[in-house]
Formats: C-alpha cells, sequence, structure tokens
C-alpha cells in the first residue's frame, strides 16, 4: 500500500494496520453507500421517456439556460470578490480582520430561507427601494436569481481562495517585491498564478452551489415560469402539481451537471498543479 504522499507502507505493518483500516473504510461507508442509494434509486424511477419529456418542455429548456447562464455570471462574481478577500484574509493582520474572517462565513451557517427574507428586506427599505425605482427591478426580477446565488456562492469561493493563497509561499512575492515589483505586479505575475488551483477549486465550489440553491431563490425571486425559473424551482414547481417524474428527471439532469462540472474542474485542477 503506498500512500498519496509518496511514502510506501512497510510490508510487515500491513497485517497489523487490517484493523484499523477496516474501521475507517467501514465507517466511511455509511455516507457514501447512503450518496450511492440515492443516486440509484433516482436513476430507477425514471426513464428516458421521463428525460426526453422534461426536455422537450420549453419551460424546463428555458430553466436549463437560465441555470446555466446565471451559474456562469455568479461564479465570475464570486471569483471577483473571492480573491482580493482570500488574498486579504490569508495575507495580512488589520483590524477588523477576525470579524471579516466571521462575517464571510454567515451565509454558510445560516439557513437558505433567512438570506432569502435578508434579501427581500433589503430590497424593501429605502435605499434598496430607491435602487430598484431608479436602476432596475430586482425583487422578484432576473437580476434577483443572480444576487440569490451570489450571496451563498461567493462564500464557499472565499474559503477556498484563503486555503489557496495560505498554501502559497510568501516568500516568492517578497522577493518579487525586493526585485523592483509593485504590490499589484507582484500579485498578478506571481501569487495569483501559484494559486490557480485554487482559482478553479473556488470557481468550482461557487458554481456547483449556485446550481443547487433553492430557498434564497424561492423567496427572493419567487418561482415564475419562463422568467425566474432555474432547475432547483422546477423540481419544486413539478413536485407541486404532482409530476414527479419530470421532478426526478429534472434532479437527474441536475446531478449529471454538477457531475461533470466537477470532473472537468478537477481534471483541471489537477493539470495546473503538474505544469
Amino acid at each position: 500500500m503506498k500512500e498519496r504522499s509518496g511514502i510506501e507502507t512497510h510490508p510487515h505493518t500491513v497485517g497489523s494496520d487490517k484493523p484499523f483500516f477496516g474501521v475507517m473504510v467501514a465507517l466511511g461507508s455509511v455516507y457514501v453507500l447512503l450518496v450511492g442509494a440515492m443516486l440509484v434509486a433516482d436513476a430507477s424511477f425514471t426513464t428516458w421517456d421521463h428525460i426526453a419529456d422534461a426536455l422537450s418542455r420549453k419551460e424546463i429548456r428555458y430553466a436549463i439556460w437560465f441555470s446555466l447562464l446565471s451559474c456562469t455570471l455568479t461564479t465570475i462574481l464570486a471569483l471577483w470578490a473571492a480573491i482580493p478577500i482570500g488574498y486579504l484574509l490569508a495575507r495580512f493582520e488589520f483590524p477588523g480582520r477576525g470579524f471579516l474572517n466571521a462575517l464571510v462565513d454567515v451565509p454558510i451557517v445560516l439557513p437558505p430561507l433567512v438570506i432569502g427574507i435578508s434579501l427581500l428586506i433589503l430590497f424593501n427599505t429605502a435605499p434598496g427601494r430607491a435602487f430598484e425605482d431608479g436602476v432596475t427591478p430586482i425583487t422578484y426580477a432576473i437580476p434577483s436569481v443572480i444576487i440569490a446565488q451570489f450571496a451563498v456562492a461567493c462564500a464557499f469561493a472565499v474559503r477556498a481562495m484563503v486555503s489557496a493563497f495560505e498554501r502559497t509561499d510568501p516568500r516568492r512575492e517578497q522577493v518579487a517585491l525586493t526585485l523592483g515589483c509593485t504590490r499589484s505586479q507582484a500579485f498578478f505575475s506571481v501569487v495569483l498564478p501559484e494559486a490557480r488551483s485554487g482559482v478553479i477549486a473556488a470557481a468550482m465550489l461557487a458554481w456547483a452551489r449556485a446550481l443547487g440553491e433553492f430557498g434564497p431563490i424561492l423567496v427572493f425571486s419567487g418561482a415564475t415560469r419562463m422568467k425566474t425559473e432555474v432547475l432547483p424551482t422546477s423540481v419544486f414547481l413539478e413536485l407541486s402539481i404532482g409530476n414527479v417524474e419530470a421532478a426526478v428527471a429534472i434532479s437527474l439532469l441536475m446531478v449529471t451537471m454538477a457531475v461533470v462540472v466537477l470532473l472537468v474542474t478537477r481534471w483541471l485542477g489537477v493539470r495546473h498543479i503538474g505544469s
């Protein structure tokens, strides 16, 4: 047996390690079997006809298109915010750092419905109403979907970027600074390229989280067909009218999309780490 660190287990310890690995596998298999059983149950419940029927409906096609678009825009916005926040939290001590570190985790621990209610209240305040009246409608409109996804997905992207920047070597940045680079030049030419696998991981987490977001969207955006409907709300709408087969078919589409994104981004991450 060989560990991922490259250290090979000594042959005479393999026998004595069997009880340890047996317990580890037994405990871990509970969760793995649960997830696998759920996916198998979904796959066995639906048929290709159900999936084809779901894809043939314009409402579902709109939900797929809008989900892809909104998740992509959300991911871009999340990276724009997560990269600077992650860099500052990982590299510097400053007044209020602990508060900021806790604040960005609030969307992770809050119930999704609370986030939706908070966004709804925010845009019912005087500044929020002024923005909607003077710029563009937000509540129960298309932009509200992206805002709701961003409010949650960005928190996961921040955590990924903090970990990524903490794993980079600060000495390389210091060398670049001593050689005459400005802070921005050192960041873009040294730090960010070194953390590119973390950027990929942050994008993966943000996109996958945005794809599965439901609670904040339902409260803040509603579930209007052909307007604010994304795949999670499509599942809810189909269940609300008793169309379980369509709901499961849409769920499998979401699972497939999430798995593809995870596999592709992890493959790209491995390639970048090895390059």
